[in-house]
């Protein structure tokens, strides 16, 4: 079978005791980054054999462990941080394993959308996900397609593109839509801004440097 491991987004000590001992039991992990697994399996002295599993080569590997797993193999997929299969590889396995019969199984566990969420400070009780903006193509087809959403709209986004991310929020739903950005979650230097669209941008337009994985949290628009 296929164990799904949520792994801490920042603070090593955000892993439940049932994953540590699954990663532990397993013959084989599937990491995104070894280097960065292999930090967290040294913190609690995991010694399980790593392998690479990333965007790069989950094409091309997927067929080959699917094959192992029909066989009686058991694994355990990881990433770099949070949940396997929220905007990180994981989908394309579990697909093929659905597809196969091969039996799957998510721990809950860390997610930076959650926290960001509830700590925004906006309406939590119904809400949507839209992971990273396009780049470049789709990126204002998407905007359309939310401008007369209700719920609360969370994102993720790198700081590289935090501000122009926060400009096309506020083409798409005027500075005064009440918003939060909630960087380095579980980490020293976490920090959560709230305000208007226009104050969040005012504020990082004002930083030097802005460091961290990004969750931005939008407000729906009103009824």
């Amino acid at each position: 079978m296929l164990y799904l491991v949520p792994t801490p987004i920042g603070n090593l000590e955000d892993i439940t005791l049932r994953a540590i001992r699954i990663l532990r039991e397993v013959p084989l992990i599937l990491a995104e980054d070894t280097r960065t697994t292999s930090v967290l399996l040294k913190r609690y002295e995991i010694t399980t054999p790593l392998i690479a599993y990333h965007q790069y080569n989950e094409h091309g590997i997927t067929p080959q462990l699917v094959g192992r797993l029909e066989k009686g193999e058991t694994m355990a997929l990881v990433t770099d941080a949070g949940t396997p299969g929220i905007s990180d590889p994981g989908f394309l396995l579990v697909r093929e394993c659905v597809a196969k019969g091969i039996k799957t199984e998510c721990l809950p566990g860390a997610t930076a959308l959650i926290p960001a969420l509830v700590n925004s400070g906006l309406p939590c009780d119904t809400f949507c996900f839209e992971g990273f903006l396009p780049h470049k193509k789709g990126r204002q087809k998407m905007m359309a397609s939310l401008k007369d959403e209700i719920r609360t709209m969370v994102f993720y986004e790198s700081p590289f593109r935090l501000i122009k991310t926060l400009e096309l929020l506020k083409t798409t739903f005027g500075e005064e839509r009440k918003a939060s950005v909630s960087r380095e979650l579980t980490k020293i230097h976490e920090e959560t801004v709230r305000g208007t669209l226009g104050e969040i941008i005012k504020h990082y337009s004002a930083s030097t440097k802005i460091k961290g994985e990004i969750v931005i949290v939008v407000a729906g628009r009103k009824e």
